[in-house]
């Protein structure tokens, strides 16, 4: 494991306006060059939208290839979610962009509900574990965010560190009403998985009126903020220290005491 250096990308996310949103996000991203990681919100290119057919792309279309095309610009992993549509159904799909025009994808699993996430989109049934210079990664989509058996670290015998992870990062469309729940499981999941945690929200006002506070932030293995943002359009940067990483784990092993489980993802 090699020190990682992550830029947080919080912006004001245009509403149904996909080009718009190219231009604005990639003005905001080449701001980042230089970092391995920059991370965008959830849904960047449209917004949190159940209007799945207006806002929703191909895999093929023009969205997928200008994120590709600015991965290789900046020469750094991309990270965030569109909405996709592919074999009629549309999914909250979070695209791990690299320079080199490769990608993995992660559809979001849990939908939220209370906004008809889950009758308008489908779900994924997979976790998806990345890796960069060294570090095992695992990216999530905003509502994963409140099930913690879904994000369970776990050891391995083959891993760095033993564990399954070293850092977990939430995309997110999560809006400033339920801001304390957002900062405070963002802190949980940091502390509980042993892990470094990043988490990147939007802001500003989308067009179901809805504010958004902001809030991204990275925090270490106990559970302390390193770097937090406010309710402004920013880019921030943070190096993160695989020796802090994995010293907390040598002097405090609670995965050693965790219970064993097995996980039903159907």
């Amino acid at each position: 494991m090699q020190p990682l250096k992550v830029s947080l990308v919080q912006g004001a996310t245009r509403w149904h306006d996909a080009p718009a949103n190219r231009d604005y996000y990639g003005t905001l991203v080449r701001q980042a060059k230089g970092s391995d990681l920059i991370v965008l919100p959830e849904t960047f290119l449209s917004g949190f939208s159940n209007d799945t057919r207006a806002s929703a792309e191909t895999m093929q279309g023009e969205g997928v290839a200008w994120l590709r095309a600015l991965a290789a610009e900046v020469g750094a992993v991309i990270c965030g979610s569109l909405a996709i549509l592919e074999d009629g159904v549309v999914y909250n799909r979070l695209l791990w962009m690299q320079p080199d025009g490769s990608f993995q994808q992660y559809d979001k699993r849990h939908l939220f509900r209370m906004a008809g996430e889950h009758t308008r989109y489908g779900g994924g049934n997979a976790r998806l574990i990345v890796t960069l210079k060294g570090w095992r990664i695992l990216p999530q989509v905003c509502y994963d965010l409140r099930f913690p058996v879904w994000l369970r670290n776990r050891r391995l015998a083959d891993a760095a560190g033993g564990m399954d992870y070293d850092l977990a990062l939430f995309v997110a469309n999560w809006p400033a009403p339920r801001r304390q729940p957002w900062r405070t499981l963002l802190r949980a999941r940091a502390i509980e998985n042993l892990s470094y945690v990043v988490g990147v929200n939007r802001v500003g006002v989308d067009g179901n009126e809805l504010p958004y506070a902001g809030d991204s932030v990275v925090v270490d293995p106990v559970g302390e903020a390193l770097i937090e943002l406010g309710a402004q359009e920013q880019v921030a940067t943070v190096t993160l220290d695989p020796a802090v990483l994995l010293a907390h784990r040598e002097r405090f092993p609670a995965w050693m005491d965790a219970d064993a489980f097995s996980l039903d993802r159907d």
